[in-house]
């Protein structure tokens, strides 16, 4: 196309939405209204994700070895344990330092009574390591492998903590999807109606292009562009209104309820919008494209 082919669709395509105010209206604030809440559940899936991997890194698996095992055997195992994928960090425990932790949490205001244990540690052989996990689903990976290792003779691990962490995250998943399918039809429909009443009205004139010659490409781009900026505008609305949002819900939230400040940790809004926005910004364009581009090869039959 040459450039002014491609400026008078353009101004045709804007034309048309004006041509048609009511429907194009519709289609706008339906398109923005699928997008807010497509951003909204991105968002909160991003947030939700954020939380669930911050406490996966929390949870983590603990070995006891059995008496007699030296310092150096220990270490060698921790050097090993260090290097599996399953693992993001190792904290050993010395036996010293499992008696001290023991004194302060139970003797607490009672110190007088850890006395008569003075030169002697009950918890000789206590030593142990905490394994932090990567990701909770590789938990029983782990296990098997430390199961394996003869010194080891005890493995605390939380099996209902690690199931659910993994199943949170797939039914975040399959609901994320569900309902981005389900706005993705409606706005397609949406526009394409839009579409479609624009084509009925300048019919006439369309047949008129047809019989001298214009090519199904040249009539066809205006009601393209028009469902591009109907999406387009359509996504931008609604993200510049989350973006707005977003910083002020998450600072009400953690201003009123801060005693779950420790458990609810939101991503900063540029953290989001970096994914979010040209995830959106595509999104409308797309389905601005595909509902006008259906709607115009099913009609424009002339």
């Amino acid at each position: 196309m040459r450039f002014n082919t491609i400026l008078y669709c353009l101004k045709q395509g804007i034309r048309n939405i004006f041509r048609n105010k009511l429907f194009s209206l519709a289609s706008i604030s339906t398109m923005a209204a699928c997008i807010f809440l497509f951003g909204l559940f991105y968002a909160i899936v991003m947030n939700v994700q954020y939380m669930v991997k911050e406490a996966e890194t929390s949870l983590c698996v603990t070995v006891f070895f059995e008496k007699g095992t030296s310092e150096t055997r220990i270490s060698v195992i921790g050097e090993e344990i260090r290097l599996r994928p399953e693992v993001s960090n190792v904290v050993y425990t010395t036996a010293d330092e499992a008696w001290a932790s023991f004194k302060d949490i139970y003797f607490e205001g009672n110190e007088e009574y850890a006395k008569a244990f003075m030169g002697d540690n009950p918890l000789v052989n206590s030593s142990y390591y905490t394994i932090y996990l990567s990701e909770a689903s590789l938990q029983d990976n782990l296990v098997t492998y430390l199961e394996g290792i003869k010194e080891i003779r005890r493995i605390n691990k939380s099996d209902l903590t690690a199931e659910s962490f993994t199943d949170f995250g797939m039914l975040i998943g399959y609901v994320s999807a569900a309902i981005i399918l389900i706005l993705l039809a409606v706005a397609v429909f949406l526009i394409s109606n839009t579409v479609s009443v624009g084509i009925t009205v300048r019919r006439e004139e369309i047949s008129i292009m047809k019989l001298i010659g214009a090519t199904d490409l040249f009539v066809r781009a205006p009601f393209l562009v028009e469902g591009i900026l109907i999406g387009l505008i359509g996504a931008a609305i609604p993200l510049a209104l989350i973006y707005y949002l977003y910083g002020n819900v998450t600072h009400y939230v953690l201003e009123q309820f801060s005693i779950l400040s420790n458990i609810m940790v939101f991503l900063p809004v540029k953290e989001v919008f970096r994914s979010l926005l040209p995830v959106g910004l595509v999104l409308g364009v797309g389905i601005g494209f595909l509902g006008s581009s259906a709607t115009t090869r099913k009609h424009l039959r002339v």
